[in-house]
């Protein structure tokens, strides 16, 4: 009965959410519909994901939560990218890696830890995630202090080739990670229970969850600009905060529903794993894919206080993983760093 009742609220949000945006309702009501909805979204997309993850191990599992979130988002950058919006795009970039990196991963950290006194995953891909985020660090650092002593078509190239290589490291990544060393990094065994579906049912819905979460995402973030014009909110603020905080709403409930069943393995690749595809991956596809859409290609120089947010958020959480376990006192001190930064984003 109650599983019942959810797929009703869920098919009930969902489809008023979608009447609201397309007949133009009054833009409050639509963020308050769209708000509750993403609640029964981000819930089946933590179903789908832990099913998913009973068939093919918790790395996977969290993995495709991850790639399927960021396919979504990857998506709307193309759109701001041809555009030309990119300070918008980097800033929502900025904000989708340290919101991954402390609010998700601090919130499953905090969440887990209540229940759980330890929990742990794989040390060894704790150890390659930490060198992962610093590689993203020096990959954004580096052309960010030289930028100034280059011409702009200096600066197009040395972007485009910063962006092959990252892109090719992630690849390599995977190929290392999931293939030639795939049992070193394999998630602890664990007992997973039951599935809720079968294996190709987990997937299908898996793929229906992410895509209902990129349309409710959008819907909800199309109602912002109107919102935060009430509040005298800055573009970065919004773009940093607010946008990321709402548009992976969804794929931050899936990682504390997996840290409170004591799959921090999952909760990790969604959360590090995620901010890892942004810096590594999506960034450096964007300012490739900017070279071909026509007007001014789009360049790999974040400004002070996004590589500054970045850095912090980077070494922090690289100080919290490194040795595999976590508990919620590590969790809490995440948090405090991501309200920190919110509060000097507010202000700036």
């Amino acid at each position: 009965m109650k599983g019942k009742l959810f797929y009703i609220g869920l098919i009930v949000t969902f489809g008023l959410s979608a009447i609201a945006h397309f007949t133009s309702w009054n833009h409050t009501v639509q963020f308050i519909i769209a708000a509750i909805a993403i609640i029964f979204v981000a819930g089946f997309l933590g179903k789908a994901t832990e099913s998913v993850a009973h068939y093919a191990g918790e790395r996977i599992g969290g993995f495709l939560n991850a790639t399927f979130g960021n396919a979504a988002e990857l998506i709307i950058a193309i759109f701001l990218v041809k555009d030309g919006l990119f300070d918008v795009v980097k800033a929502s970039l900025t904000g989708s890696i340290i919101g991954n990196l402390l609010l998700v991963l601090g919130l499953s950290v905090f969440a887990g830890g209540l229940k759980f006194k330890e929990q742990s995953f794989n040390v060894k891909l704790a150890s390659h995630n930490s060198s992962l985020m610093l590689l993203g660090v020096i990959a954004l650092f580096i052309p960010a202090v030289f930028s100034g002593s280059l011409t702009t078509k200096e600066t197009s190239s040395m972007s485009m080739i910063v962006a092959i290589l990252l892109v090719a490291a992630y690849l390599l990544w995977l190929l290392f990670s999931m293939v030639t060393h795939k049992n070193i990094l394999s998630d602890e065994a664990i007992e997973h229970g039951e599935a809720a579906w079968s294996k190709s049912t987990s997937i299908i819905f898996l793929v229906l969850a992410t895509a209902m979460v990129a349309f409710t995402s959008e819907w909800l973030v199309g109602t912002l600009e109107e919102v935060t014009h009430k509040f005298g909110l800055s573009e970065l603020f919004v773009g940093a905060f607010l946008i990321a905080i709402i548009g992976n709403a969804a794929e931050h409930s899936a990682a504390v529903m997996m840290a409170l069943k004591n799959k921090m393995g999952a909760a990790v690749e969604i959360a590090i794993g995620s901010s890892l595809q942004i810096a590594l991956f999506v960034a450096p596809v964007l300012v490739i894919v900017s070279f071909f859409v026509g007007g001014t290609p789009m360049n790999i120089v974040f400004s002070t206080y996004e590589l500054a947010a970045i850095a912090v958020a980077v070494f922090i959480t690289k100080s919290i993983s490194q040795d595999g376990s976590t508990n919620w006192y590590e969790g809490l001190l995440l948090l405090v760093v991501y309200i920190i930064l919110g509060v000097v984003f507010f202000l700036v």
